[in-house]
């Protein structure tokens, strides 16, 4: 009886002390699954200007592994952008995602823009923010779909409100995949997926108070102080769970670019790329002609293999390069086998498509200037008609060397022959073959030569004259 009491007893205990503790409990639990910063700390920021292309996903990738590792409390990547490669985009997303540090996209200063490839890149921050007087949008994916039709235009052909569907299936198929990948990023972040779709289908465009109405941004700061004091106590999602950001005494640093990026940022600039495969191939194309120059072939060799990294990483139409090493080749071979210009005008021909078309995207920044190619194309017909002149020239000019040289020459004779004897023809002895007897100082005319023998006739005595 006694057992039982005590048991009875023991329960209730347990029970009281459940009932009081409980509440504080769960409590404690519901706030440890948010983390919250400590005062102080370090902030680093990234600024991302141009394009976005390779270069571009070197800087922001190490950036955001390296802030994370050494305990970060924010990132701010300071955008002013055109747009840029797709597949760089995604790659840059991957590597905010997965950021253990919140990262906040602050298009600034006034009058910038994210447009394209920055609009996506603002959906996978943490926190995107604008400055008065900035735009993002106009995210059509333009490299398969071409310039995105301007909705007005489009509302005119059509005579609808609607934007124009997609022409073709390869068109139609990128522009549903980037549809897909806006609309996750906008439900991960709790943004505005519809409007992000109309920026990918009808390329719509927003300015930073609208983009604040629109729910498609967090923030319009007027500068990183204004930006600080409202991001302050923000809650965000990271790799590593809910974060509530404290930035009250954050100490921010700037983290320019370093010397393999600036590098990486020179190779990867198409023109760039572009000149140096041409001087690779004129270099290889001279060593071949000229064995043992080696100056040509090392330059050549080295200029060759840092376009074919530059390449590796653009988007590269690779028959458009076939085309351009053809068309050198032709264009050199003109000078050794001379062809009156087929082969040299082929090549120009050929050259000149492979340079429109080795760039396979319609991106800003990512293109071969038209001037440039038009250069470099000029150059190269002047050389071809040269050449071709060379040989028109070679062409109207006497032989002056050689088997035909002979043929015509006068001769002396040195001594008297009747079948054959020694000459004299332009300072040389030879051995001369004449069908007529010949006397001692009469003068020849060469017709035919038969090895080292000289086929002779006399002159007449009117032509000796």
């Amino acid at each position: 009886m006694t057992s039982i009491r005590f048991i009875t007893a023991l329960v209730c205990i347990l029970l009281g002390i459940l009932l009081i503790s409980g509440p504080a409990l769960l409590a404690q639990d519901d706030s440890s699954n948010v983390q919250a910063q400590s005062e102080g700390g370090q902030g680093v920021i990234l600024r991302v200007d141009g394009a976005i292309g390779p270069a571009t996903l070197d800087y922001l990738r190490r950036s955001i592994s390296n802030a994370g590792d050494d305990n970060q409390h924010l990132i701010i990547i300071e955008m002013d952008t055109p747009g840029g490669l797709v597949d760089t985009t995604r790659e840059i997303n991957k590597a905010i995602l997965s950021s253990r540090v919140p990262v906040v996209v602050y298009v600034s200063p006034s009058g910038s823009r994210a447009a394209s490839a920055g609009t996506f890149i603002m959906y996978a921050s943490h926190v995107a923010a604008m400055a008065p007087a900035t735009s993002l949008g106009a995210a059509t994916p333009v490299q398969i779909g071409g310039a995105p039709m301007d909705p007005e235009d489009a509302e005119e052909e059509n005579g609808e409100e609607d934007a124009p569907e997609p022409q073709g299936d390869a068109e139609r198929k990128a522009i549903n995949d980037a549809v897909s990948y806006i609309r996750s990023l906008a439900e991960q972040r709790g943004r505005n997926a519809d409007w992000a779709e109309r920026a990918v289908r009808e390329a719509a465009t927003l300015n930073s108070r609208e983009a604040l109405e629109e729910n498609v941004i967090d923030i319009v700061a007027t500068d990183l102080d204004d930006l600080l004091s409202q991001v302050h106590g923000m809650e965000v999602d990271t790799e590593v769970g809910t974060i509530r950001l404290n930035t009250e005494n954050l100490s921010l640093e700037r983290q320019d670019p370093d010397w393999r990026t600036e590098l990486l940022s020179v190779l990867t600039n198409p023109t760039v790329a572009y000149l140096l495969m041409l001087i690779g191939i004129y270099g290889l194309i001279f060593e071949g002609y000229n064995p043992g120059a080696i100056v040509p072939g090392v330059v050549g060799a080295i200029c060759l293999l840092l376009a074919l990294f530059a390449f590796q990483v653009l988007p590269v139409n690779y028959a458009g390069f076939a085309l351009i090493a053809l068309g050198l080749a032709l264009i050199i071979s003109e000078a050794f086998v001379p062809s009156f210009g087929i082969l040299g005008i082929g090549g120009l021909i050929s050259f000149v498509i492979g340079s429109i078309i080795l760039m396979d995207t319609d991106v800003p920044g990512f293109g071969i200037p038209l001037p440039l190619i038009a250069t470099v194309s000029i150059i190269g017909g002047l050389l071809t008609f040269s050449i071709i002149g060379f040989a028109l020239r070679a062409r109207q000019s006497p032989v002056v060397s050689g088997h035909e040289e002979m043929i015509g020459l006068i001769a002396t004779a040195r001594e008297d022959f009747t079948e054959s004897g020694q000459i004299w023809v332009r300072s040389e002895i030879w051995r001369g073959r004449s069908s007529r007897p010949v006397s001692k100082g009469d003068k020849l005319r060469v017709v035919d030569i038969d090895g080292l023998v000289l086929q002779v006739e006399p002159l007449d005595n009117e032509d000796q004259n």
